[in-house]
């Protein structure tokens, strides 16, 4: 089993970065009886008062300058993409990092820093599989480089969408039928809504041996929704020439609030993908 126990191990330090209702849920559960493997280390948002009106006001962190003073084992990042693209690396210097938002590696730079600097430091790059099934097996299908195609719809109400021009301007006029505000690759599509598609994110780093600009995705507005629904299309290698390749289909409806950006069973995800992000290798794991 990977997770330790507090019967084994002291808990293992979590900094939380980004106090949204993501970061809020996560550290409750980390402080509750059932996070018991787990000790809150920090908690920074960029609008401090956030914290500072919060349970958690004893745990505020004002600057990342005094983060290794906190002595966290792991970092995660609920916050935004910017968030690891300027401060991933200080990150990996003091603490394992979970990327909650990778749509910050569609930006090459960035993903190729942060490989190297988990290696440099010896250090887990986490990246947890949030509203993604079956990104394990996406992983492994394109480590043995027999994966062939990867498709990612997500579908979402207008009002959970917060997304740049030009699909803002496209979403905002979304209000009886369904609308694709995308159709394309994925690592195009990750600066015009780096709140919304992590999911897709998640699925090119998965899929490395096609990436963020062979991996496909399509992001639909659609008004009669109440749920976020993920869909999965992967196409893999033919049993024998001349065969039909192998295509599987998963499709993830997951409830959520209207007008939030997370769904309800996403949340349970990154908390148990946090528990299970213990002990693997220096370098990008999946949890």
């Amino acid at each position: 089993m990977a997770n330790q126990t507090s019967a084994s191990k002291p808990p293992r330090r979590v900094g939380i970065v980004g106090f949204g209702s993501l970061g809020r849920y996560l550290a409750e559960q980390i402080t509750s009886s059932s996070g018991s493997d787990l000790e809150l280390a920090f908690v920074w948002n960029r609008t401090a008062d956030v914290v500072l009106q919060s349970p958690f006001s004893s745990l505020a962190l004002d600057n990342f300058a005094n983060i290794k003073e906190r002595r966290p084992d792991i970092i995660i990042e609920v916050a935004h993409p910017d968030v690891v693209k300027t401060y991933g690396e200080k990150f990996l210097e003091v603490a394992d990092l979970m990327v909650g938002s990778p749509t910050a590696f569609a930006d090459q730079e960035t993903e190729t820093r942060l490989r190297g600097a988990a290696i440099q430091h010896g250090r887990t790059l986490y990246i947890p599989s949030g509203a993604l099934w079956g990104a394990n097996d996406i992983l492994k299908l394109a480590t043995a480089g027999k994966l062939t195609a990867l498709c990612i719809t997500m579908r979402k109400h207008p009002s959970m969408l917060k997304v740049n021009e030009p699909l803002k301007s496209l979403n905002a006029g979304v209000t009886d039928a369904e609308t694709v505000l995308y159709s394309g690759d994925v690592r195009s599509l990750c600066p015009l809504a780096p709140n919304n598609v992590n999911t897709m994110a998640a699925a090119a780093m998965a899929a490395h041996n096609l990436g963020f600009d062979v991996v496909q995705g399509r992001l639909i507005a659609d008004p009669s929704t109440k749920a976020h629904t993920v869909t999965v299309d992967l196409t893999g290698p033919a049993p024998c020439p001349g065969a039909d390749p192998m295509t599987v289909q998963v499709v993830r409806i997951n409830p959520a609030i209207p007008g939030k950006l997370t769904g309800l069973a996403t949340f349970v995800s990154f908390y148990s993908s946090l528990r299970d992000a213990y002990g693997r290798p220096a370098g990008v794991q999946f949890v």
